[in-house]
C-alpha cells in the first residue's frame, strides 16, 4: 500500500445550498427578462433628479404614519407653510387634483415629515383655517363674524384667489370637504361649511362651543 496519502478528487456534485442559490438566481433573471424589473420608483418620483438618501430610505421603509393621515392635513401643511409663495400645485406636471394626492406632493420637497406629529402641530397652531376669496362678500361676512370672537390663535386666512394654484386648491378642497364655494371654514381638519353655515352656528350658540372645543380662546364679548 502506498505510504503517501492520495488526494481524493473534489466532488462533482455541488452542495445543496449552492444548487438552490443557482436555481434562485436563474429564476430571478428569468422573471426580470419576461416581466421586467419589479424595482421601480414611485410615480411621484419619476423624472425627478437629485433624490436624496433620506427620500430613498423613507420609500424603502414605507410611511405608516402618512397612511393614517387625512389628505386635508397635507393641503393645510402646504398652504399654511407656503411663506415663499411657491404655489406648487399649479406647477406640478401631471398633477390631477380630482384624484387622491400623495402626501409627499404636499410636503413640497421636505424629507422625513412625521405626519402624525405634523397633524398635532397644525391643530395647535392653526386650529381654524378659512379658505377665502379676497373679493367675495360671503368670505368678508364670515371673516367679519370671526373677528368679533377675537380668537387666539387667530384664524389662518388663505386668500385662494391670490394664489397661482387657485383652481387646483379649489378642486382639492371640493373633493375633500364636499363644499365647493367660498369661504370654506376648516376646524381641526373638518369643514363646517361656508358663511351661511357659520352664521347659523353663531345664531344657535354652538359656534362658541366648537371653537373652544378646538382649543381656541375667545376674548370677544360673545354671549
Amino acid at each position: 500500500m502506498d505510504s503517501k496519502k492520495r488526494m481524493s478528487p473534489p466532488s462533482a456534485t455541488p452542495p445543496i445550498r449552492r444548487r438552490r442559490f443557482v436555481v434562485a438566481v436563474v429564476a430571478l433573471l428569468a422573471f426580470i427578462y419576461f416581466f421586467g424589473s419589479p424595482f421601480r420608483l414611485p410615480a411621484t418620483l419619476k423624472d425627478v433628479s437629485g433624490i436624496s438618501r433620506a427620500k430613498i430610505a423613507s420609500l424603502v421603509k414605507g410611511s405608516p404614519a402618512a397612511a393614517n393621515v387625512d389628505e386635508i392635513f397635507g393641503l393645510l401643511h402646504l398652504v399654511t407653510g407656503d411663506s415663499e409663495h411657491e404655489h406648487i400645485l399649479g406647477h406640478t406636471e401631471g398633477f390631477d387634483p380630482t384624484k387622491p394626492v400623495d402626501l409627499e406632493l404636499y410636503a413640497a420637497g421636505t424629507d422625513n415629515i412625521d405626519w402624525n406629529k405634523r397633524v398635532v402641530e397644525l391643530n395647535e397652531r392653526y386650529p381654524l383655517v378659512v379658505f377665502s376669496k379676497s373679493y367675495c362678500p360671503y368670505s368678508k361676512r364670515a371673516k367679519a363674524l370671526l373677528a368679533t370672537y377675537e380668537l387666539s390663535p387667530p384664524p389662518k386666512i388663505i386668500e385662494v384667489d391670490l394664489r397661482d394654484d387657485a383652481t387646483q386648491v379649489k378642486t382639492v378642497l371640493t373633493r375633500l370637504t364636499h363644499h365647493s364655494t367660498f369661504p370654506n371654514v376648516i376646524i381641526r381638519g373638518k369643514s363646517v361649511g361656508g358663511s351661511d353655515n357659520l352664521q347659523a352656528l353663531h345664531a344657535d350658540k354652538s359656534l362658541r362651543r366648537k371653537l373652544e372645543a378646538a382649543g381656541l380662546t375667545i376674548r370677544g364679548d360673545i354671549p
